[in-house]
């Protein structure tokens, strides 16, 4: 069992920043990969990011590449999503999920509760 909570939501303006975090638990957490997904009123989910726990390795999509960074911290079993030059089309529910396979978005099966992140133009 992996048990996630995210924090580090908020309002921000265009151009601005804002740091999610994901801390995780559970007995198997280090053989899991860690992801960030987002949907926005109306659209699909989204996966931007993700990140292999044992060896670091990250993936981020292209629609956040070059503004959006994951990382972990090992000593607090967290994940962060580090939001730079955030626009409006940013503005959505950010998750952070985990799954045995890191490249398959739908087998991310354990999820945290979501935070918002609004950003204002």
């Amino acid at each position: 069992q992996v048990q996630l909570v995210e924090s580090g939501g908020g309002l921000v303006q265009a151009g601005g920043s804002l740091r999610l975090s994901c801390a995780a638990s559970g007995r198997t957490f280090s053989r899991y990969a860690v992801g960030w997904f987002r949907q926005a009123p109306g659209k699909e989910r989204e996966f931007i990011a993700t990140i292999r726990w044992s060896t670091g390795s990250t993936w981020h999509a292209d629609s956040v590449k070059g503004r959006f960074t994951i990382s972990r911290d090992n000593a607090k079993n967290t994940v962060y999503l580090q939001m730079n030059s955030l626009e409006p089309e940013d503005m959505a529910i950010y998750y952070c999920a985990a799954s045995p396979s890191m490249w398959d978005s739908t087998a991310y099966n354990y999820w945290g509760q979501g935070t918002q992140v609004t950003v204002s133009s």
